[in-house]
């Protein structure tokens, strides 16, 4: 073969391959959209899915904390008797029931929102265990000495309360 008969077959073959690197890329640029197309959509129709099972458990959470927000705990729970340490082992045992009732939504929501529930949870029980070590003598008292506290500082549940709000928000 001559240099010119390598020329004329280099000049035939040169348009074919760019026309078919160009064609790969687009086929390859198509492809890659569809996939993106169809993770979307599957994206989509799984939200629509668990959106509202993922609504509810927040829903859920924000009632266990408002439910054991000290105020609210305090008067929902009352003393059985006058005895100041029945009454405080009454009052954890109330935050752990809800919180064993609720233990599942962990499922739906996110690691850093759960750990935010579990801190609140687990400052409300050493709020009421604070309050337990005055020199209250009565149950009734300790449920003063327990509001009383309260009283001064933002609830746990508050707080927790207020970070769920923000990640519902998130949702949208």
């Amino acid at each position: 073969m001559t240099g010119d008969e390598i020329f004329k077959l280099f000049a035939y073959l040169l348009p074919a391959v760019v026309t078919g690197a160009v064609a790969f890329y687009f086929f390859r640029l198509h492809t890659n959209n569809e996939e993106g197309r169809r993770r979307y959509l599957l994206h989509k129709d799984s939200q629509k899915n668990t959106l509202p099972i993922r609504l509810q458990a927040y829903e859920r959470m924000a009632l266990f904390l408002e439910r054991i927000a000290i105020p609210s705990l305090v008067v929902r729970v009352k003393p059985k008797s006058s005895d100041k340490v029945d009454y405080e082992n009454l009052l954890i045992k109330s935050i752990e029931n809800e919180f064993e009732h609720n233990l599942s939504q962990q499922v739906y929501l996110s690691d850093e929102c759960w750990n935010v529930i579990k801190a609140a949870k687990s400052a409300t029980i050493q709020a009421i265990r604070s309050a337990g070590m005055s020199e209250s003598d009565s149950a009734d008292k300790l449920r003063e000495d327990i509001l009383n506290n309260s009283m001064d500082k933002q609830s746990p549940s508050s707080t927790a309360l207020s970070y769920v709000k923000k990640e519902v928000g998130e949702l949208w």
